[in-house]
């Protein structure tokens, strides 16, 4: 094999990548959020409600727990204009991330929920709180502080699973990655670089949320 490194040919498309990092940040942030709400309000489901809603929150959480986010996002891609609903790229990723982040949320939370003592639900039912008030002051601190630690290593898997996003020509870090490698031919300095700013990327992220664990949720987390 015959092949000659040129790192230098890649240097100068760095800000492009970088510009295609903090894309991937956005995506898996707003996935991330928008599937706390709704894994927060299946978790209330699948506790609170009746069976039925039991059951239909469970169908939810079962299909995109048990088939692949990649998978989930062709079928809106591509599956939804045929419905009449047209989405861009980022939007259609950015749906897929999420309702598969809901589904997973779903059953962490659910867990959290379930570690909460019952003195502390006998405690707010004898204050007259209403359900979401009890959610509120009881429940989503205790499951803060108590899955601080599984939710963010999550977090760090949706900014990893973003790259899913350059299969359908969304520009984020892998996305642009691709395009390099396409322009120049040197894809393995490409992807060597690529693989690098992920491990940035998710070094800064743990980090922070180490940080943000600390001083916010008293949670003996390690940064490194």
């Amino acid at each position: 094999m015959d092949y000659t490194f040129q790192f230098g040919v890649i240097a100068k498309h760095l800000p492009y990548l970088i510009g295609g990092a903090w894309l991937s940040l956005l995506l898996a942030f707003l996935a991330f959020w928008a599937g706390a709400v709704i894994g927060l309000l299946g978790a209330m489901g699948k506790t609170f409600g009746g069976r039925v809603l039991y059951r239909v929150i469970d169908v939810y959480v079962v299909f995109f727990t048990n088939t692949p986010a990649l998978v989930q996002i062709y079928v809106i891609f591509y599956g939804l204009p045929d419905l009449g609903i047209v989405l861009s790229p980022f939007n259609s990723v950015l749906l897929g991330l999420t309702l598969n982040c809901g589904a997973y949320l779903t059953e962490i939370q659910r867990a959290g929920f379930q570690s909460v003592r019952r003195e502390e639900l006998e405690a707010a039912e004898t204050l007259g709180m209403s359900l979401w008030q009890t959610v509120r002051y009881v429940i989503a601190p205790h499951i803060a502080k108590t899955l601080y630690a599984p939710l963010s290593n999550f977090y760090i898997w949706i900014v990893l699973g973003s790259s899913m996003a350059g299969i359908f020509a969304v520009e984020e870090l892998t996305g642009r990655a691709i395009n390099v490698s396409s322009s120049t031919f040197r894809t393995i300095e490409v992807f060597t670089y690529t693989a690098g700013i992920y491990v940035v990327l998710t070094v800064v992220a743990s980090a922070l949320l180490a940080l943000i664990g600390r001083h916010a949720f008293r949670v003996k987390a390690r940064i490194f």
